[in-house]
């Protein structure tokens, strides 16, 4: 069988029992072991266990169940309503203020813990309401919460960008410094438009009324509410990025902030405590068995030779070498709207590191725009997981439909952010070459 027949049989039978709702794993795992029997007999069996042992003692992947346990107690642990109560004091008189306050407060979960539910839930818990009593544009909220909540997985540490790492070989350290640009990046734009559509429409996001506005002195005394999540983005992100720790240790330091804050705030009982913990297990569990997979997966790619295979395919795209990073960007954005963000890059990065290296583009840079698309597929219809994290906390009166417009904006801004990044690859490499 040819090599063109092999692999398309390969991967029209993945796309199809994906399309069926089979797990991820199953798929990825099951089909690949399929493939590789008839492609290389029963010893090809011996290639999936080395790899997977390969990966298994990869110290990174510490980090990834340490982000997770600090994201869930930094949800119950009770920053985030401090947090909206100084961004309330502090922006609510500026028309749009509260929207621009909550994209601030997504970004800072964001620098804590890197999981997006975290700061989707937390802040729809918290702000939205606020914000609906108040008369604010239900779609602006909504797209606002949505927007900063997909930041987790862009604005280091992040769990992606660790996974990302393991696959490309890269720095784990590299690709953090890498993201902090091109997230601020997306706060700016993402802020400016909200203040430039409240300035024009004032009645989208009133400002406060004077009854509810304080003195100087009480917006002062309500910064001490930011001191905590100052504090463990400098014990995370300052550790890694002073070269004081590895991201795996600066995730332990980071646990150590959250159990911290969760204490100062009277918050850490057992009950919660082990929530935290059983839910971290889960979701480690689930992350480590799609790695697993993904190992069969790459190891039934490479012995069908596949890789040449793209590379030669991807050489027919129009425009050269931007043609096929615009290309596989379109195809990124497609398979985030309706596949797992983990699955995706299981899947796509096996095909397209080695275009992209075939090509001499920085896999750094690749890696962050990697990124940034699947940041934008969180919130893009019709699956996208930040869509279902709000319908699960918005009231009756916000509806599905509701939903799915607010984003449309925001998908756009978050687009020419990509677009942005992509032209000026600065954004991203500059600070790692500082730094490193």
């Amino acid at each position: 069988m040819s090599i063109e027949l092999l692999t398309a049989l390969f991967f029209g039978s993945l796309l199809f029992f994906i399309f069926l709702g089979v797990p991820l794993t199953f798929v990825l795992g099951g089909l690949s072991l399929v493939f590789l029997f008839f492609t290389w007999g029963p010893a090809s069996f011996f290639m999936v266990p080395t790899q997977i042992l390969g990966s298994m003692s990869s110290f990174s992947l510490v980090a990834i169940p340490l982000f997770i346990l600090m994201a869930m107690l930094l949800e119950r642990s009770g920053v985030a309503d401090d947090l909206y109560q100084a961004m309330y004091l502090w922006f609510g008189k500026m028309p749009g203020g509260l929207a621009i306050g909550t994209l601030a407060i997504c970004a800072v979960f964001a620098a804590m813990c890197g999981v997006t539910a975290v700061a989707v839930v937390t802040m729809g818990s918290i702000a939205l309401p606020s914000m609906l009593k108040l008369g604010y544009d239900k779609k602006l909220i909504i797209g606002c919460i949505n927007t900063g909540g997909g930041w987790g997985i862009l604005i280091p540490p992040s769990i992606l960008m660790i996974i990302y790492a393991m696959i490309a070989g890269e720095s784990v350290g590299k690709m953090f410094a890498g993201g902090v640009f091109p997230g601020l990046l997306l706060f700016v734009l993402v802020s400016i438009f909200v203040a430039i559509l409240c300035y024009f429409r004032p009645e989208l996001g009133p400002p406060l009324p004077p009854e509810d506005r304080v003195s100087l002195v009480e917006k002062i005394r309500s910064l001490k509410s930011v001191i905590l999540p100052i504090l463990i983005i400098v014990l995370v992100m300052g550790a890694i990025l002073a070269g004081i720790a590895t991201p795996t240790e600066a995730a332990a330091l980071g646990v150590v902030g959250a159990v911290i804050a969760t204490v100062a705030h009277k918050k850490l009982t057992w009950k919660l405590f082990s929530e935290a913990n059983i839910n971290t297990l889960k979701q480690t569990g689930m992350i480590m068995w799609i790695i697993f997979a993904a190992h069969c997966f790459n190891a039934a790619y490479q012995s069908m030779q596949a890789s040449q295979l793209f590379i030669h395919l991807m050489e027919h795209i129009p425009g050269g070498p931007w043609g096929t990073i615009i290309f596989i960007q379109i195809t990124i954005f497609i398979f985030a709207m309706v596949l797992d963000p983990v699955g995706i890059m299981m899947i796509a990065l096996p095909v397209y590191l080695p275009v992209v290296a075939a090509y001499g583009f920085d896999p750094l840079w690749f890696g962050v725009l990697f990124i940034i698309n699947l940041q934008i597929g969180y919130m893009t219809p019709p699956f996208g997981f930040n869509l279902f994290y709000t319908r699960s906390i918005v009231p009756p009166s916000v509806t599905m439909g509701d939903i799915y417009l607010s984003v449309i904006p925001f998908v756009l801004i978050s687009l020419v952010g990509l677009a942005v990044v992509m032209i000026f690859p600065g954004i991203v490499t500059w600070l790692p070459a500082a730094l490193f």
